[in-house]
């Protein structure tokens, strides 16, 4: 077995995620891998058992970069528990995840591919429940307006919104997609100290 360099493995899926970005999972392979990565040929196959290994990793990889870091979480806590509050950081959320813009087509790919393969399927679901169930239950002990439904609506609607941005930005302008989402959270979210 070959020693693995944890750099080198980063390096490789975050080459597999700008491949599968730029040319979906039918264009990723060792080679392309390589390529992106400006590794000698071969250096991806000695990181990944073979190409379902690849694809699976790289979507946890991209997790892992889409998560907000600890200033950020801690920012996320400041001032009032109200509507304001949730519409600030469902802004937060839709430019720091467009600003990962490969990263987001990678993980659209990979739900696309996720159809065929059951495998990928199984993880991909795992680790979004576990993303849609940590939001939830920080919405709920950080005490803002609304309940589990009023987290996976938004979650929804914002998700959507996001590939609407990053896909098909003709559609709506940068100010409608703003409008937009001060809307849905106007309607998803019960106005503050209202219950549901």
């Amino acid at each position: 077995m070959v020693r693995q360099n944890p750099a080198r493995r980063a390096a490789l899926l975050d080459a597999a995620i700008e491949v599968l970005a730029r040319e979906g999972a039918r264009g990723l392979t060792f080679r392309a891998v390589d390529a992106q990565a400006r590794v000698p040929a071969g250096t991806a196959s000695n990181y990944f058992a073979n190409r379902d290994e690849m694809l699976t990793q790289a979507g946890a990889h991209i997790y892992e970069r889409l998560e907000p870091d600890a200033e950020t979480m801690a920012r996320s806590l400041e001032g009032p528990r109200d509507r304001a509050r949730v519409a600030e950081l469902m802004h937060e959320l839709v430019d720091r995840i467009s600003t990962y813009h490969t990263g987001y087509l990678a993980l659209l790919e990979l739900r696309l591919e996720a159809t065929r393969r059951p495998g990928l399927r199984a993880v991909l679901t795992e680790r979004i429940r576990q993303d849609v169930d940590a939001n939830v239950r920080y919405h709920l002990e950080s005490g803002l307006p609304g309940d589990a439904t009023t987290v996976e609506l938004l979650y929804l609607a914002v998700n959507w919104l996001i590939v609407e941005r990053l896909t098909l930005p003709g559609v709506f302008t940068e100010a409608r997609l703003h409008e937009l989402v001060e809307q849905a959270v106007e309607r998803l979210v019960p106005q503050d100290g209202q219950a549901h």
